[in-house]
């Protein structure tokens, strides 16, 4: 038996990847040794890996960026405006990934999507009908020769790419183009790529797509793109590799297709079990996801083999992780602030590799004694790694909070009911507010500049005390304050410069998170997180950002937003328990974030904004979960945080790269006053969808990417502003950017928003 991973963290331990690329884009960095640090890099994750046992190690996991964009590139599917630059493959790959403003020209960069169910985000492809489609293989080809030069054999590899299917689907096709033509196009340059993998080694094409609810027509699609690869794959071994869920409506065309392996997710497929035990083909070999690559608990070694008690004793297994560890942070042994009594409990991605070597060693331990998977697991003493692993799931880690479960079990239907009706508040807010038409505001942060950092890691160093970090937060505040004021916005905010994270800040004020110290995970690019660990029952024990936000208000006659996160992004965005349901979570969050709003609305803070940016991202991917499994207690629990506030204090919330479309009616019925979603950098696509769905929510799409430090003009504003009109009645139209500012320039930020404001101005004297 052997074990591999679906992929590895790529950012480095210590984000060496990110500090490297950031370097680059400003000109302190050449090219030769950006490419020197990622080499270094990839070769210590095979060292590592090789380390704790692995007997496949995957290449092509890593990434500069985006693996869809690596696609993209793969694919030659590089969109004409981003030809016309004339730059180098690897300035044209980066100007795709977050645009280009420069003496070459001035382009904005691919959509950026949420990646399925996850924190990740990806690079949307644009197909064009004028693209010839060709197979650059240089990136994965150098990958490939790195692992091999390293002195790993053929058959230790398992070569991974974006499967041709779920990057179709993932991909904006030309309009009214037709997905067979496309399919087969993409198919052919797949079929290419085979001639790279080395003979012995594995080709492992990913396709999470499958997990979807898949019609008759997708499937026939699939099965046309798969039988391209299989018959011209030869002495080339072919795994198709699924995660995020099972692939119930495809498993029986699947498992008939002849692939030579087949990834199943164990750990998210709650059907997995059953269809494997309906029958797996004896020749395939079953790549078993069975350690969960996404959260960071331990895994429980008795449930984990419990999913492999039906097959029969002669399969073929590679145990593996449910999807790529990207989404977890790299090791524990960074944590030495947190007590052993805690770390015993977490497993990041090096310790998941332990724990598969773990599972691999107790599984030949049994055959040698000629026990069987039931036979090992009816017997708690049978081995000692799995009686150890036992006795830590026996003892538990967190004890309940009574106060909390007793004021949970007090909420009734009231409780996540917010009166007067909508209509009737908004009249109230028009009146008391008296904002003019098209207000224009910002999402929350400004930007963290290096003395921000600094400041803060001088308190958390012991170098200033709190009372000097207080006066330098508010110095800043009074800067950002003054800053708005002069460029004319409406609706200010107080910069967020006390906030490392808009999660993590929240989770260090509450009770019941954990944190790390270098537990970063990729968000996207050079963007990292570091998601708190929801460790016991969540509760506020004091006001966390009342103080910064009534000192913002104090300076200003304009309405100075309070500025919070909503119960269900922090859910989502933090590392969840496994031993309670996530609904009892996003609850015990809720009531912590709403005794904030209520303290920010005695303070008299007029407007206030729960911010729930990752509400989409968890939404089950098939559609017939999405209510039962999570939007039946996703929505009422942001109605709960703002349930208790008056009629004349304005509830504001934002959601950033989802798609929307679908779920409209659900984020209408979240009872906000005010919703800004990000919308620049998918074209505005929303609009139409708000139209449909006759939304009554006032709303503020984001009217420039801000995820580019490419600067808008007044002029491209003015034209977003008209289109958004004619969907939006101009009563109900915020203008605002697409997101925080914390992740750009001072310079670029105070361009953009000059810009904004005039375009904004120009329009309202138009309507007037």
């Amino acid at each position: 038996m052997k074990t591999t991973i679906v992929g590895y963290p790529r950012i480095g331990q210590n984000r060496e990847l990110k500090r490297a690329e950031e370097a680059y884009f400003k000109g302190q960095l050449s090219k030769d040794k950006l490419a020197a640090e990622a080499a270094r890099l990839r070769a210590e994750n095979r060292t590592v890996q090789l380390e704790c046992g692995l007997n496949l190690v995957p290449v092509g996991d890593f990434s500069l960026y985006d693996n869809v964009l690596d696609a993209a590139m793969m694919l030659g599917a590089v969109p004409e405006r981003y030809q016309k630059l004339g730059l180098d493959a690897l300035d044209t790959y980066f100007a795709m990934a977050h645009g280009y403003q420069g003496t070459r020209g001035d382009v904005h960069a691919l959509a950026m999507k949420k990646w399925f169910n996850t924190n990740y985000h990806y690079l949307v492809p644009e197909l064009e009908e004028s693209m010839e489609l060709h197979l650059v293989p240089d990136a994965l080809r150098g990958q490939i020769g790195e692992a091999r030069a390293a002195g790993l054999a053929a058959e230790q590899l398992k070569i991974s790419v974006t499967g041709p299917f779920t990057f179709l689907k993932l991909a904006q096709l030309p309009e009214g183009a037709d997905e067979n033509v496309w399919a087969k196009k993409i198919a052919s340059v797949y079929a290419k790529l085979l001639a790279l993998v080395p003979e012995g080694a594995w080709l492992e094409l990913d396709e999470p797509w499958l997990v979807h609810d898949i019609s008759k027509e997708d499937e026939m699609l699939f099965v046309k793109i798969a039988r391209t690869l299989l018959n011209q794959k030869h002495s080339c071994k072919i795994l198709l590799q699924t995660y995020f869920g099972d692939i119930r409506d495809v498993y029986g065309t699947v498992t008939k297709l002849g692939f030579d392996g087949i990834g199943l997710d164990f750990v998210e497929g709650t059907k997995t079990d059953e269809l494997v035990s309906s029958g797996f083909p004896k020749d395939t070999v079953l790549f078993a996801g069975i350690v969960n690559g996404k959260n960071i608990w331990r895994t429980n070694y008795r449930q984990a083999l419990s999913h492999l008690k039906s097959l029969a004793p002669d399969s073929k297994v590679v145990l593996s992780t449910s999807c790529s560890l990207l989404h977890v942070p790299y090791t524990t042994s960074a944590e030495t602030q947190l007590e052993p009594d805690c770390l015993k409990h977490l497993a990041f991605a090096e310790e998941k590799l332990a724990e598969l070597n773990e599972l691999h060693v107790i599984l030949d331990r049994a055959v040698g004694n000629g026990t069987s998977v039931k036979g090992l697991l009816s017997s708690p003493a049978s081995d000692p790694a799995l009686a150890a692993n036992d006795a830590l799931f026996h003892e538990g880690h967190a004890a309940p909070n009574k106060a909390v479960r007793e004021r949970l079990a007090t909420l009734t239907e009231e409780s996540f009911h917010r009166t007067p009706a909508f209509a009737k508040r908004e009249k109230i807010q028009h009146r008391e507010l008296g904002l003019p038409l098209l207000p224009t505001t910002t999402i929350g942060s400004f930007p963290q500049t290096s003395d921000v950092r600094a400041s803060r890691r001088a308190k958390r160093k012991g170098e200033i005390s709190e009372e000097q970090y207080d006066e330098f937060i508010k110095g800043k505040i009074a800067d950002c304050i003054k800053l708005q004021e002069e460029l004319s916005l409406d609706v200010l905010v107080h910069g967020e410069y006390e906030r490392n994270d808009m999660v993590e800040y929240f989770g260090d004020n509450l009770e019941g998170f954990l944190f790390t110290n270098n537990g970063w995970v990729q968000s996207y690019g050079t963007r990292c997180v570091k998601p708190p660990i929801i460790w016991g029952d969540i509760w506020r024990s004091h006001p966390i950002t009342v103080g910064w936000s009534t000192y913002a208000q104090s300076l200003t006659d304009k309405p100075v937003k309070g500025m919070l996160t909503g119960p269900v992004t922090i859910l989502n965005w933090s590392f969840p328990r496994e031993d309670i349901p996530r609904r009892e979570s996003a609850f015990q969050i809720a009531l912590a974030i709403r005794d904030e709003v209520l303290d920010l609305e005695r303070a008299g803070i007029r407007i206030i904004q729960i911010d729930e940016a990752a509400l989409r991202e968890k939404l089950p991917l098939r559609r017939s979960d999405w209510h039962r499994e999570y939007l039946d207690w996703a929505i009422p629990a942001f109605r709960l945080v703002h349930s208790g506030v008056k009629p004349e204090t304005q509830i504001h919330t934002h959601m950033c790269y989802s798609e929307f479309s679908d779920i409209i009616h659900e984020i209408d019925e979240m009872d906000a006053d005010v919703i800004t979603f990000e919308a620049s950098r998918s074209n505005l696509s929303i609009l139409k969808s708000l139209t449909e769905a006759g939304f009554r929510t006032e709303v503020g799409p984001g009217v420039y990417d801000i995820h580019s430090s490419r600067v808008p003009s007044k002029e491209e504003i003015v034209d977003a502003l008209h289109r958004m009109l004619k969907h939006i009645p101009k009563e109900k139209l915020w203008v605002n950017p697409d997101c925080g500012l914390k992740t750009r320039g001072t310079k670029e930020t105070v361009a953009s928003l000059r810009n904004l404001v005039a375009a904004a101005h120009k329009v309202r004297a138009e309507l007037s």
